[in-house]
């Protein structure tokens, strides 16, 4: 079954006509993915790769009945994109731009939570469910479809938990990416859950990085998930001081380091890896 993308998954793409939405778009048209629509306006009308364009959500959902939107905007416009979104009836909103202005994010978080609709990002590199559908930028190459699941912060660190997978015969049910900002849409206990409840998912693969507390605030949801949790964070040895790539990456005190995260998770009893090949061993050590 997999989670938040499955072959009946009816995608849309605000910002379709842009650079990245319309380059993007033919990337999850030619994996299989539905992408029944997109949004730019002014050019309502007009055509993408052969999806039609309209100039609102709500004509996209009426016309076709979509349910997710993948947001392909600049920063300064995913605020009004993604309210415009969750109003007209889209259960799923996928901010792959980074740096959302954190007020932004939170308005964007309570929009959501009054709609019953579901926020991956900002900064997020999207969500696929090998073999159904791909939302997003992830590679597909590095995805083969299998029984783990896995959530992560990092695009990169994503694909190579992936990859490590897909040669170690596992394989993945569903990748979450839940980005790189400083304030998500979404935490690693929700999509926990998700993948607890999802009876193609035999056990889960979280990743976390340094900065922010999500990893932390995860730990209480672990001992509550009936699958294998395998666990592992970036960062490690990230020098103190130094600025580390993603708006979220930021430590204050001893608050979001490395240590705190493994230390957390390894008490809520996730099984940790130090190493992408650890986790291929771990995983066989929980399922036999």
């Amino acid at each position: 079954m997999a989670i938040l993308v499955t072959r009946e998954t009816k995608a849309i793409v605000q910002g379709i006509t842009g650079g990245s939405g319309t380059f993007h778009t033919k990337r999850m048209l030619d994996y299989g993915t539905r992408i029944v629509a997109g949004t730019s306006p002014g050019k309502g009308g007009s055509e993408v790769h052969g999806v039609p364009v309209y100039d609102t959500v709500a004509e996209c959902v009426a016309e076709h009945g979509a349910d997710t939107s993948v947001l392909f905007l600049p920063a300064r416009f995913v605020l009004d994109g993604a309210l415009e979104a969750i109003r007209a009836g889209i259960k799923l909103v996928i901010i792959v731009p980074e740096h959302i202005p954190v007020h932004d994010m939170l308005i964007i978080r309570h929009e959501a939570a009054a709609h019953g609709a579901m926020v991956l990002g900002g900064n997020t590199p999207g969500v696929i469910s090998p073999g159904q559908g791909l939302l997003g930028i992830l590679p597909e190459v590095a995805f083969s479809p299998g029984r783990i699941g896995t959530v992560s912060r990092s695009g990169s660190i994503t694909y190579y938990v992936a990859d490590t997978l897909t040669y170690s015969g596992y394989g993945a049910s569903t990748c979450v990416g839940l980005g790189g900002d400083p304030i998500l849409g979404t935490t690693f206990s929700e999509v926990l859950e998700l993948f607890d409840q999802d009876p193609d998912t035999d056990a889960v693969v979280l990743v976390g990085e340094i900065g922010g507390v999500y990893e932390e605030m995860a730990a209480p949801t672990i001992p509550e998930v009936s699958k294998p949790v395998i666990a592992m964070v970036g960062g490690v040895f990230a020098p103190r001081g130094k600025r580390m790539g993603h708006a979220g990456a930021i430590i204050e005190g001893e608050m979001g380091t490395a240590k705190s995260k493994l230390e957390a998770l390894e008490a809520a009893g996730a099984k940790m890896a130090k190493t992408f090949l650890d986790v291929p061993r771990l995983l066989g050590d929980a399922l036999g």
